[in-house]
């Protein structure tokens, strides 16, 4: 029984199949099978190219359509040479072509063969007629010795029936059912009739704004936008399918349309076009779909299913987790929620929070909200280390963990508001490493113990650092790693650690990387709007569930005041002196001053005693139940928002995807996202080809040249995709208009 071999393709590598592949290097083609390259030739040896696929066809290495989609030959022209293949063998691909005879095409029969040309017939019908060759005629035409009068070129039908900008909104705007609905049968038909949604139907078009956002369909699916879809969705027969929906919401992200009320200024029919249909969703009915899509918390499970996909793409980012909160403010009016600091803001307002888990690299996997934030550490313990035990990928099983006491299942990264012995020695038992910034880290230590370090970031640079490890002890028998860097200016910043057995400065390297987090935060408020509202609903809260009690706060509060009031006065009895030499006057007004101090400052100490005391007595923590009816609020709606979130996170990944592809053509590489929003803001020009099955996507040049070049090479890599429109069998083709 022969061995099985994995298909295993080299980078670079075209498969024609799972099983057979191909690589184009210069000026040779390697097929490869499995991962063991079979055969090879020059790229421009047409005939043992004719012979290899032959021989696969044959053989039932691939069929027909295989070998004809991967190397865009005709039907036609491989069932010629498989013919010749069963005829003559592989010596029929190399035969000397069959010597010319004596010439047919004398002076009179040339000049009869040109006027039965000149009166309109064609190359068959003169050879039939003259009893030659129709091959013979057609080289004395390429040759120059016959000419086929000249015929008016036949118009593109693709191009005859294309619209321009200008045509298309007089159109939209005389639809007798609202702008841009010109499909009238196709709306009845689902409305009234009950019939399922029809597919996307192109049309040509000229100058379609934001179509750019069609270059970034390829990376959409590829990073899972329509992934599972269909196993946790479902929308009742409408004209709009469900596909479309999730490409809607998508578009709008990349397209910066940070909510949906921002729908009602963007022509309708011109983002229908994109989509194969007359115009978009009403900004009601795609609220409508959304709730319809998120009311069985389907959205959730789906968001679960795709980070656990992401995790398994990329086993190595999922062992290193860098895990914060980020604070959403509320500014509606339809629930007061509790107050929570705003650090980039450096104010206390109502908000939720959220708490995102990302790769090093800033990528998402997924978030949890919390609508009352019970703090880093309960939400770390009681819901994302029993996900992540369950979902990261490649983790040791218990005969390696049994075997090496040092190894860890993977490790967590977060700031200082997660330090705690407690909690790090109880991740420690299971296995699993914490890294944070130490709260109390003590004396500097000497600068002699500090080395120089060569440490790789996560963006592959190499910087120097001063690093320097020593062991502590937490919690009387708790050993943990202690990391600290020295910078230019003295300062030490501490690190402690629960991974035993990585090297320090690749430790050190994931601890200080955690900007990437922050970054990601900051492009998600600025470009795709992480902060707005998905929906305007609110949800109830448990009796059971335990908030702040307002009451505390207050108390709390007062006591704060007092405390600052009393060190003030404290300063002041400090720093009332007598002089050496004073008038006796002024040192009855001095007794008399520091006399009135001491009486307050004894008074404020006795107010500040007693409201430590009733603060001791008052419970920090209520459950919902017990809360005055005054003081008791609502959630914000997390249905839609757990579907929007996760298309945003789809869409950052898919940009994410494209910016490696166009940073190997630019030399700003920073520049890249900046590249990507000009792409996606830019027209497009819509020319579908259902001979071909095409769908050609022309973009408009942007702002320069090198931007111009850095497009072309991310057409081609989009090309070598091959995607599908969803719904039809166009494949796009991406082109920039030259």
């Amino acid at each position: 029984m022969p061995q099985m071999q994995l298909p295993i393709f080299p980078k670079g590598a075209t498969p024609i199949n799972a099983n057979l592949g191909f690589v184009r290097e210069e000026n040779t083609i390697t097929y490869i099978y499995g991962h063991l390259p079979v055969f090879m030739h020059d790229a421009d040896d047409h005939r043992s190219f004719r012979m290899v696929t032959s021989q696969f066809y044959v053989n039932g290495g691939a069929t027909q359509s295989q070998i004809c989609r991967a190397f865009g030959v005709s039907p036609i022209s491989l069932k010629r040479g498989v013919k010749l293949y069963r005829e003559k063998g592989i010596a029929g691909f190399f035969e000397q072509p069959r010597r010319r005879g004596s010439a047919v095409l004398t002076t009179p029969v040339l000049a009869e063969v040109q006027g039965l040309l000149d009166e309109g017939l064609t190359i068959p019908e003169i050879a039939t007629k003259l009893e030659l060759l129709s091959d013979t005629l057609r080289k004395a035409v390429r040759a120059g010795k016959l000419h086929q009068p000249q015929k008016k070129k036949p118009e593109n039908p693709v191009l005859a029936r294309v619209s321009n900008k200008s045509d298309r909104s007089a159109v939209d705007a005389a639809a007798p059912i609202g702008m841009g609905a010109t499909d009238i049968a196709g709306r009845l038909a689902t409305s009234i009739f009950g019939n399922e949604a029809l597919p996307p139907l192109f049309k040509a078009c000229l100058d379609i704004p934001k179509g750019g956002v069609l270059l970034a369909l390829p990376a959409l699916l590829a990073v899972g936008l329509l992934a599972h879809s269909a196993r946790y969705f479902q929308l009742p027969r409408g004209f709009y399918r469900l596909d479309t929906i999730f490409l809607v919401l998508a578009f709008m992200a990349l397209a910066r349309v940070k909510s949906m009320e921002e729908l009602r200024y963007c022509p309708p029919g011109e983002w229908g076009k994109l989509l194969g249909l007359d115009r978009i969703p009403e900004v009601k009915t795609l609220r409508d779909k959304l709730g319809i899509l998120s009311e069985e918390g389907e959205a959730r499970a789906w968001a679960g299913e795709l980070g656990r996909d992401w995790m398994a793409e990329d086993p190595v980012a999922a062992g290193i987790l860098y895990i914060d909160g980020h604070v959403r403010v509320y500014h509606g009016y339809q629930t007061e929620l509790p107050r929570h600091y705003v650090s980039r803001q450096k104010l206390c307002q109502r908000a939720t929070t959220d708490y995102w888990v990302n790769a090093m690299d800033g990528q998402p996997f997924f978030v949890v909200t919390k609508a009352i934030d019970p703090g880093l550490l309960r939400v770390l313990e009681e819901e994302i280390v029993p996900r992540l035990e369950a979902e990261v990928p490649c983790q040791p099983d218990l005969f390696e963990l049994t075997q090496d006491p040092y190894l860890h299942r993977f490790t967590m990264v977060f700031d200082r508001e997660g330090y705690s012995p407690g909690f790090a020695k109880r991740t420690h038992a299971k296995r699993i490493a914490c890294q944070t910034y130490n709260k109390f880290p003590g004396d500097d230590w000497p600068a002699e113990e500090f080395t120089r370090q060569s440490v790789k970031l996560s963006n592959g640079n190499v910087v120097l650092m001063r690093l320097a490890e020593r062991g502590v002890l937490l919690e009387k028998d708790f050993w943990v790693r202690e990391i600290r860097k020295l910078t230019e200016n003295g300062h030490q910043t501490s690190i402690v650690s629960t991974d035993y057995r990585s090297d320090y400065g690749p430790m050190a390297a994931a601890m200080f990387a955690r900007w990437s987090q922050e970054n990601f935060f900051r492009y998600m408020r600025q470009h795709y709007g992480l902060d707005r509202l998905a929906d305007y609903s609110t949800e109830g809260i448990s009796d059971t569930e335990k908030v702040v009690n307002p009451q505390y706060r207050e108390v709390d509060g007062e006591v704060r005041k007092q405390v600052n009031i009393l060190n003030r006065k404290r300063r002041e009895f400090g720093a009332v002196m007598l002089e050496e030499e004073i008038e006796p006057r002024k040192v009855e007004a001095y007794q008399r001053q520091k006399a009135d101090l001491r009486e307050e400052i004894a008074e404020l100490e006795q107010t500040v005693a007693d409201l430590k005391a009733c603060r001791k007595q008052t419970p920090k923590h209520v459950t919902m139940a017990d809360l005055p009816a005054e003081d008791r609020f609502l959630r914000l709606g997390t249905k839609s928002k757990y579907l929007i979130d996760t298309i945003k996170m789809i869409a950052y990944r898919a940009e994410t995807a494209m910016v490696s592809i166009v940073r190997e053509t630019m030399s700003r590489s920073d520049d890249a996202r900046s590249l990507l929003r000009a792409i996606y803001a830019a027209e497009v020009d819509l020319l579908p080809d259902p001979e071909a099955e095409t769908l050609t996507v022309r973009l408009h040049q942007l702002a320069n040249r090198s931007s111009g070049k850095s497009v072309q090479h991310l057409c081609g890599e989009l090309n070598a995709t091959r995607t599908i429109f969803p719904g039809t069998n166009l494949r796009l083709v991406y082109e920039l208009v030259t």
